[in-house]
């Protein structure tokens, strides 16, 4: 990357686990956090401010390189850390869902969302979420009339 680019690239990422199946509590959570911090730690131009999540989702905050692709990255974390999970317990107990959310935010908003995800469970136990920050349906593509 050029010494003359500025940026700050800065993301909200959610995803569920398949079928939004309650399986990130007790070992399973630390062992997916864990595959999650450090395939961001080895990705390069990939930098990870914040995790969390509840039982069947997980929030990331991260900053990122231009060249960073939003799409390949969630589908590296994704990837590596199911099967790092799956090959830690020796059986497939960590699927994700298709899909994901991604929003952009600035630097003044940065302790806010490292806020929102530290408190994701309570949260969700107040239904106090931020829909913006939970999103991450599938949207179907619909075929045009031929």
């Amino acid at each position: 990357m050029s010494s003359h680019v500025y940026h700050e690239v800065f993301l909200h990422l959610t995803w569920h686990t398949k079928g939004d199946h309650p399986a990130l509590n007790g070992s399973l959570e630390e062992l997916t956090y864990n595959a999650l911090r450090d395939k961001c730690g080895r990705t390069k131009g990939t930098y990870l401010h914040a995790l969390g999540g509840t039982d069947t989702h997980v929030h990331l905050a991260v900053s990122i390189e231009p060249f960073v692709t939003i799409s390949e990255l969630v589908q590296e974390l994704k990837g590596a850390s199911a099967h790092e999970v799956n090959r830690r317990v020796g059986h497939k107990a960590l699927e994700w869902q298709r899909g994901y959310g991604v929003v952009s935010f600035g630097r003044r908003h940065l302790d806010w969302v490292l806020g929102y995800i530290a408190r994701q469970r309570e949260h969700h136990a107040e239904g106090r979420m931020e829909a913006r920050l939970e999103t991450s349906d599938v949207v179907h593509s619909i075929e045009k009339p031929g």
